[in-house]
Order: structure tokens, then C-alpha cells, then sequence
């Protein structure tokens, strides 16, 4: 009889601890639109579109390796700034993230919503703030090297990616 309450107490607190440690990763960190008005310091601006066209399609999807459905982004505007919300599947599901772009530099990157059971580690400063000041060069790479980290590799590629197509699509809206 004791036997059996220790191999059932204990197969519970595995499995208790491992369903635990698969959702630790997953989480709203911000809502976009208090990512938007903080990037503008001020109320989020009304919305606009962009409407994917074939050379848009084209970009998106060297970008992305795979295709892309959509036929029109949000994004938000004020000057020579714009906010993008994008969303790309890092292992299993999408992570959303919000790209600030200034004078078409990033000026800031946040993961607002993280749904893998790994690699959240991605969400933290010392991660994003790698991405500050990158420009995109006319390979359509990155200016300027973004460190990995262990146990996140697709993590890593989605926000990478999601940064190249915001500098991308932030070049065509903005230029005079």
C-alpha cells in the first residue's frame, strides 16, 4: 500500500513539475497597443496598411524561407517612425513581436506575446537590445551581428527575421 502512494505521489510531482516547466515560457508580456504608444511617447496613432504586392510577397518570403499568406500588414506611422506588430513561428507557434523603427534604424525590439514551452529567453533586454541601431544592408541581412543563445536557435531566427522584414517594409512606407 505504501509503495503504491509513493510511486503515485511521485509520478504526480513529475509529472506536476515537468507540465509546469513546459508552460513557464509562454506569456503576454506587453499588449500592442501600450508597445505602440510607448514607442511614440504618445497616444498610438491610427493605424495604417500596407498592402503586400508581388515585390512584397517576394521579400517576405526570401526572408521568411517559407511562404506568406497575408495580404496586408497594420503598422503605425508618426515622421520618419513607424511600429510594426509581426508575427513569425519560432519552433511550433508564432511569436508576436513589436519592431520600432526610427530614421529606418531599429530603435527598439519587444516580444509582446511568447507561446513556444522553450526559449523565452529571447524576451529579455540582454536579448533585444542587440537588435538597437541595426539597419538593413541591401542583401537584406542585419548590419551588424546578433548573438544566439542555447536552446533558443528558432527563437533567435524569428526575431531576426521579423526585424529585417520590419526594416524592409518601414524603407517602402517611408521613403519621400
Amino acid at each position: 500500500m505504501k509503495l503504491t502512494y509513493l510511486r503515485l505521489l511521485t509520478f504526480s510531482l513529475c509529472y506536476s513539475l515537468a507540465f509546469s516547466q513546459s508552460t513557464l515560457a509562454r506569456g503576454v508580456y506587453q499588449e500592442p497597443d501600450e508597445f505602440i504608444s510607448q514607442a511614440f511617447n504618445a497616444p498610438a496613432p491610427k493605424s495604417k496598411v500596407f498592402w503586400i504586392d508581388d515585390e512584397a510577397q517576394d521579400v517576405i518570403e526570401e526572408i521568411l524561407s517559407h511562404r506568406f499568406k497575408k495580404m496586408r500588414l497594420r503598422y503605425w506611422q508618426q515622421e520618419s517612425e513607424t511600429v510594426w506588430i509581426l508575427e513569425e513561428v519560432g519552433k511550433e507557434s508564432p511569436i508576436t513581436v513589436g519592431i520600432h523603427i526610427k530614421d529606418q534604424a531599429i530603435a527598439q525590439t519587444k516580444v509582446l506575446v511568447y507561446r513556444e514551452s522553450r526559449g523565452d529567453e529571447v524576451r529579455h533586454d540582454f536579448f533585444t537590445d542587440q537588435f538597437k541601431s541595426a539597419k538593413l544592408k541591401d542583401d537584406l541581412k542585419l548590419d551588424q551581428h546578433i548573438d544566439g543563445i542555447t536552446g533558443a536557435t528558432l527563437s533567435v531566427r524569428a526575431l531576426t527575421k521579423l526585424s529585417r522584414i520590419a526594416l524592409w517594409l518601414d524603407a517602402h512606407v517611408t521613403k519621400s
